[in-house]
């Protein structure tokens, strides 16, 4: 597929956005078949998961070419102790980047627009330890309203437009980096609750219907790559912790948002409760979306112990 130009692949105009953040470098048979999205599942050395993973579904390269620039999306939005899983383990992040870096991309931005003060939370998720380069590599905290802009949800019911950020239109890539954890009002919070740390105004969904509203935004921002840090579970007391922490020492990769958060979702339990996607509303609102798949034994599940 011939690659086309970063003006082209984030638009603001009216009628347009539905397109926003398609995968370029895929057509449909190489991240999903007849049998269902690929997910890759790796488990075991740390160090090693998040090539394992990615290694499952094709390898870096089939995301990030040479001279592409990535945005990396992980959640460093608490300023809470990172063991405790509510925001994404530096180091998973640190391997995302290198990954990156020796697929030939010329620059890595990790964004998020954190709820604490940003040099705390810096400091508390140890997330300068992904700075491998740093004429290469920055981080980008999000904090001012001029930072977003507004564009139309086609279709939208609970949301009619939404201001995402302006770092979107210079990327050629977008990873999304969630961490497992539960969540007071959505009950977890993985990959496309992940991307509220995109918009400005988060009180807005929280004020009309939020589940709607966070599978309406997974339409008109749509990563190319998907990747949970299932290293530890926080499974009660989400979002910010404290809570109980599961040590599981997975990293869980996909294309597909919707089949990564339902598979995700059965790996452990969740106030002691055992749940599958179709347990929680905003995965099923995206299901019922079209944007993925939310049975797991509709899935190709490939598992790798590392």
């Amino acid at each position: 597929m011939g690659k086309i130009s970063r003006r082209d692949f984030l638009k603001a105009g009216a009628g347009i956005v539905a397109s926003i953040f398609l995968p370029r470098y895929f057509t449909g048979s190489e991240v999903k078949s007849d049998k269902g999205p690929f997910i890759g599942v790796a488990q075991g050395n740390k160090a090693k998961l998040v090539t394992g993973a990615i290694e499952q579904i094709g390898g870096i390269e089939r995301f990030v070419k040479s001279g592409n620039r990535v945005l990396i999306k992980p959640n460093i939005s608490f300023a809470a102790n990172a063991e405790c899983g509510a925001t994404t383990s530096a180091e998973i992040v640190k391997q995302i980047v290198q990954l990156c870096l020796n697929a030939g991309a010329v620059k890595v931005i990790i964004v998020d627009y954190p709820l604490a003060n940003t040099e705390i939370c810096i400091e508390k998720t140890g997330i300068k330890e992904a700075l491998v380069d740093k004429t290469k590599v920055n981080i980008l905290m999000l904090s001012k309203e001029r930072q977003f802009y507004e564009v139309e949800v086609p279709g939208g019911k609970a949301l009619k437009t939404v201001k995402i950020a302006k770092e979107l239109n210079n990327v050629d890539v977008v990873i999304n980096v969630p961490t497992a954890k539960s969540h007071s009002a959505t009950g977890v919070s993985l990959g496309m609750k992940n991307l509220m740390g995109l918009i400005w105004d988060r009180n807005i969904f929280h004020r009309g219907n939020l589940h709607q509203s966070i599978a309406e935004l997974a339409t008109v921002v749509k990563p190319h790559l998907t990747i949970v840090d299932a290293t530890r579970a926080l499974t009660s007391g989400g979002p910010g912790g404290p809570g109980k922490t599961v040590i599981l020492n997975t990293v869980i990769a996909g294309t597909d948002i919707v089949a990564v958060d339902s598979y995700t979702t059965g790996i452990t339990q969740w106030y002691n409760k055992s749940f599958t996607g179709r347990n929680v509303k905003h995965i099923v609102a995206g299901y019922e979306l079209g944007l993925g798949e939310i049975d797991t034994e509709k899935m190709q599940i490939k598992k790798v112990e590392v």
